[in-house]
């Protein structure tokens, strides 16, 4: 009972301390792992697990080396960020794998990169066809970009002469039945302006899961699914 008590607290420890390092690493380190990125959240990660788990280690060191380890990431990017080389070394920089829609084998193989994986990477970008393909760009992640040939491309609205108002990014202004306050100062509404818009939509407050306004002030309502009905979106 003791071991397994001993096991939880270690385990809360090892959570606190990777969550405040990942915290100091930055969002960099969760969404786009490098090379680097990825050799460090691995030992990172084993530092971690061996702090939870091995019972006769000290919690002193294993925090040690997770804080360590985080502190060097931590110094990298900051370094990273001021010095184009030593960011190349670190991260890598990225590699063309098709050029004016031939494809660089040279570079495939400098990548460890084969055909099979390049088809796959393109079919999951939506081009079936790499005919259809003008550049083809491996990231310092290994993600892979694609620009199509002018032919192949989406026209836009000033491609088609359309003009569109600017719609901008939604404010929400009630989650799951709660007004957000700080939400309607910016949009500079009031509580009665809201209680109105859900009158007139014939809603109440308590069953708005999402309530939304953009800049263009089209308010837009999502209510709650109630017995497993898909209620119409009310707009």
């Amino acid at each position: 009972m003791m071991e397994l008590l001993d096991v939880i607290l270690r385990s809360l420890v090892s959570l606190v301390t990777l969550f405040l390092v990942t915290k100091m690493i930055g969002k960099k380190q969760v969404s786009q792992f490098s090379l680097f990125d990825y050799v460090i959240g691995i030992s990172i990660g084993n530092f971690a697990a061996e702090l939870a788990l091995n019972l006769e280690s000290e919690y002193l060191h294993g925090i040690v080396a997770v804080v360590l380890f985080g502190i060097v990431a931590y110094l990298v990017n900051l370094i990273t960020m001021k010095n184009l080389k030593i960011r190349q070394f670190f991260i890598g920089q990225p590699t063309l794998l098709i050029e004016n829609g031939k494809i660089l084998y040279k570079n495939l193989q400098k990548n460890k990169f084969d055909i099979n994986d390049l088809l796959e990477e393109a079919r999951s970008n939506g081009y079936f066809d790499l005919s259809d393909i003008d550049y083809a760009v491996m990231e310092a992640n290994g993600k892979v970009s694609f620009l199509a040939k002018p032919d192949y491309q989406t026209p836009t609205n000033k491609d088609l002469n359309i003009n569109k108002n600017q719609t901008g990014l939604c404010i929400n202004l009630i989650i799951d039945g709660i007004i957000m306050h700080e939400a309607l100062k910016i949009v500079h509404k009031d509580e009665k302006w809201l209680s109105h818009e859900l009158k007139v939509k014939g809603i109440n407050q308590d069953d708005v899961l999402l309530a939304t306004i953009d800049l263009n002030e089209k308010f837009t309502v999502f209510p709650k699914i109630i017995n497993n009905q898909d209620p119409d979106l009310l707009s």
